[in-house]
């Protein structure tokens, strides 16, 4: 049975140095990000829903952590156990690519965030099924249970958020308050998190970047002449 661990949260957050290392992993969902947080007090796995929105990579910065709590769960027929970190807020300097040795120290067999967030396991696949299948579309979810979306705000419809869509009306019904798009858009990560990767991957559609730095996405500029 799996251990459910409950987050406690520490008696203030705390600002640390440190170095985020993004990986992303292609699931059955489709690709996810999993980060892991190294900084003076310790290091910690990170698997909070705005770091969907960041490149692989590895990320030298300001943490503000919210709380650290263990977390363990099913894979592979095993356990895992780990010390996650919550995070309230970076502030990132710049970014390296992984090296090889780095991208694998990350375990393929890591399980998506989003299933977590819906109280699922991934199921058992065989090799054929693997060779064949092909990841599931992004939804959001209607179950009310697992609606993070702000008071006040109207979450995207099923249908709208399933609709990476080419009209407008569906792209309004996915932003939802932050249609329309201007020239640079802050996403809300605690939406939920199908519903934030169905905006991440609508926003590259659109002609958007994400600057890490400011943290916005903007539409990317024109090349200038050296």
């Amino acid at each position: 049975m799996a251990v459910i661990s409950v987050p406690e949260k520490s008696v203030s957050p705390i600002i640390v140095t440190g170095q985020l290392t993004l990986r992303t992993i292609r699931g059955r969902n489709g690709p996810f990000t999993v980060g892991r947080l190294v900084t003076p007090i310790g290091e910690f796995a990170v698997k909070d829903a705005e770091l969907e929105q960041y490149a692989e990579g590895k990320y030298d910065g300001e943490f503000l952590i919210r709380y650290i709590f263990p977390k363990s769960y099913p894979v592979g027929g095993g356990m895992r156990f780990e010390i996650r970190a919550s995070l309230d807020g970076m502030i990132l300097n710049g970014i390296d690519k992984l090296s090889r040795d780095e991208a694998r120290s990350f375990a393929a067999q890591d399980v998506d965030p989003l299933d977590e967030d819906l109280g699922t396991q991934p199921m058992a696949t065989s090799a054929k099924q693997a060779r064949t299948s092909k990841p599931a579309p992004l939804r959001a979810s209607a179950d009310p249970l697992i609606d993070t979306t702000p008071f006040g705000v109207d979450a995207p419809t099923t249908a709208a958020a399933a609709t990476t869509g080419s009209t407008e009306d569906g792209d309004a019904a996915l932003f939802g308050f932050l249609w329309p798009l201007g020239g640079s858009v802050r996403l809300d990560s605690t939406i939920d998190r199908r519903t934030l990767r169905a905006q991440i991957a609508r926003l590259g559609e659109l002609g958007y970047a994400l600057d890490f730095k400011t943290q916005e996405w903007s539409r990317e500029a024109q090349p200038q002449p050296a």
